[in-house]
């Protein structure tokens, strides 16, 4: 029967790992059946592996030398015989899925060993000779070598562990199963495996592609199987869906909710791309004055998007009923999906590119998502949506969960030539005052007073905070009573009051961190961007540290105008 996925994917190492592949030039069963042992033990739940016999490997690129060696047909046969009892020598006996492919005008023996279900295995050392010695084997990196203490206990400790993607769902079907789906996919990937879709039975074929379990005469599907191809995967994993919602003025406004897209999992996924790509991703081509070559860039880059929604989805906890979730503000977009990253993770990793997962939660479901190229490869998702921000330009994107890591939560901030601008109406005596004249009324405040009270504010707020109050009185008391009344009526009506008091607690430099917590805000990116955020842009608020706004030892001062500010609140309420 044809191999399930594009051969050629497997010589270029395009789709599959090539840590997840052997290419062995010739027949050597001892090494080969090493290997074997170690991809059926799944170590880290990647998927298991393949090896490719009949090819030699280039040692620079890690992919197949070309034309490939191939086998003749004694050896197709030979190897055959023998693999019948070798694989009986595995404990307990494991038998991996064989191949003969065609390439270059000549054949070759494909082994798919997918992660397997009676693990932990061992084979003897030197399964040809005469004394065997049986050993656990893994695969570290490249290679597959015998596992230690620590490493056999934990072995021993996945015995009953087989990921939530790759187990039977014993309330299912194999006829939940669309075959049409199937063969889409299979068509989509160039597998030769479409072409036998309706000429062998259903059963026989998803076996093939490890999709279904059981005795002949109890078959389930397994789980993956109704991800990728059930009409409706949501009967079997509730809230199997995304939900959209627009905050077109922020938390504090309306919103809209889009109506949940549901499907098999390509569909969804498709289908929320199409959308946020309409929706969101415009471009623009920038002239640099001082360069011949204009620039193009984007409001949000497509490939940081599309990775951070199908890695939602590949990473997600199928067994909680919660949706992922995406949320459109005016400069940003945040995912949410449920069951967080594992806590040996350090959230600061993922800002540096720098993530390894001890094991994935789905394992079967991620090697579908690369065969259909929606997602780059194991550990690469951090490392191409960083690249992707960097190359537009974007700013850096923020990641978050909780202690208990019930959650995980990306947000993608918009490119700042298409940001839009933070504006506050104000009305006063019927006119309405957005943020620039409310500014140049400050400023011809500042303008009229003595210039030695100005100057010496100034100076009293860089060298010393706590001083600066005592003349800012003075600007203050230069304001029209009655006007003063209007200003502070708006401005209490126009601004939250949490972010009148982030001015207060500013009025000495304070860090992020604890400046949020003074106003009662836990300290995150939306709180951050909805209440300190607006007030630097404003100049109400001011950055101890203006050239590297994300240097650790940051800090926040309320600037001499949203001083003003305050003491006309302060003079107002009395």
């Amino acid at each position: 029967m044809p191999l399930h996925i594009n051969i050629e994917d497997l010589l270029s190492a395009r789709t599959v790992e090539s840590d997840r592949i052997e290419f062995k030039e010739g027949w050597n069963p001892d090494a080969i059946y090493r290997s074997i042992c170690a991809f059926a033990n799944d170590f880290e739940n990647i998927g298991g592996g393949y090896i490719l016999i009949g090819v030699a490997e280039d040692e620079t690129t890690k992919t197949a030398k070309r034309p490939v060696k191939g086998l003749t047909t004694t050896e197709l046969s030979e190897i055959q015989r023998k693999m019948i009892g070798f694989n009986n020598l595995l404990q307990p006996t494991y038998h991996p899925h064989l191949f003969i492919e065609d390439v270059d005008n000549k054949q070759i023996i494909v082994l798919w060993m997918p992660g397997g279900s009676s693990r932990p295995y061992q084979v003897p050392e030197q399964i040809t000779a005469k004394e065997k010695r049986n050993f656990y084997y893994i695969r570290k990196y490249a290679n597959s070598v015998k596992a230690n203490t620590e490493e056999q206990q934990e072995l021993i400790s996945l015995a009953n562990q087989i990921p939530f993607d790759d187990r039977a769902n014993t309330q299912a079907k194999m006829e939940n199963i669309s075959m049409v789906l199937v063969k889409n996919y299979l068509l989509k990937i160039n597998s030769k495996l479409a072409e036998q879709v309706g000429k062998i039975p259903d059963k026989e074929l998803l076996a093939q592609m490890e999709l279904i379990s059981g005795p002949n005469e109890y078959i389930f599907p397994r789980n993956v199987g109704l991800m990728m191809f059930a009409e409706n995967p949501e009967l079997f994993f509730p809230y199997t869906r995304v939900e959209i919602v627009d905050f077109p003025e922020g938390d504090a406004g309306n919103y809209e909710e889009q109506e949940p897209i549901t499907g098999p999992i390509p569909e969804q996924i498709n289908r929320v791309l199409n959308f946020l790509k309409d929706k969101l991703v415009k471009e623009k081509v920038i002239k640099p004055a001082d360069k011949a070559e204009s620039i193009r860039i984007a409001s949000y880059p497509y490939q940081a998007i599309e990775e951070t929604l199908v890695n939602a989805f590949y990473h997600r906890d199928y067994q909680q009923r919660e949706p992922i979730e995406i949320r459109i503000y005016p400069n940003s977009i945040v995912f949410i999906n449920h069951g967080g990253p594992d806590r040996s993770i350090r959230l600061e990793s993922f800002n540096s590119g720098q993530v390894r997962n001890r094991r994935y939660r789905n394992r079967r479901l991620g090697e579908f998502l690369k065969e259909l190229e929606l997602t780059e490869g194991r550990a690469t998702g951090i490392p191409t949506i960083l690249k992707s921000l960097k190359d537009n330009s974007s700013p850096m994107p923020s990641f978050n969960s909780d202690d208990d890591r019930t959650y995980f939560e990306v947000e993608l901030f918009i490119h700042p030539e298409f940001a839009q601008k933070s504006a506050i109406v104000i009305d006063t005596s019927q006119v309405i005052w957005d943020i620039e004249g409310i500014n140049k009324l400050l400023d011809k405040l500042i303008e009229s007073a003595d210039g030695d009270i100005a100057r010496d504010i100034a100076g009293d707020i860089a060298e010393n905070p706590l001083n600066a109050d005592n003349h800012t009185v003075e600007i203050a008391k230069a304001l029209d009573g009655d006007i003063a009344r209007d200003i502070a009526r708006g401005i209490a009506g126009g601004i939250a009051g949490k972010m009148i008091d982030a001015l207060a607690f500013a009025a000495s430099p304070i860090d992020r961190k604890e400046l949020l917590k003074k106003i009662d805000l836990v300290s995150n990116v939306k709180n951050f961007n909805t209440y300190i955020t607006p007030l630097v842009a404003i100049n109400w608020l001011t950055m101890t540290i203006p050239d590297k706004p994300t240097s650790p030892n940051q800090k926040y001062l309320t600037t001499l105008k949203g001083r003003i500010v305050l003491e006309i609140l302060k003079r107002n309420k009395k």
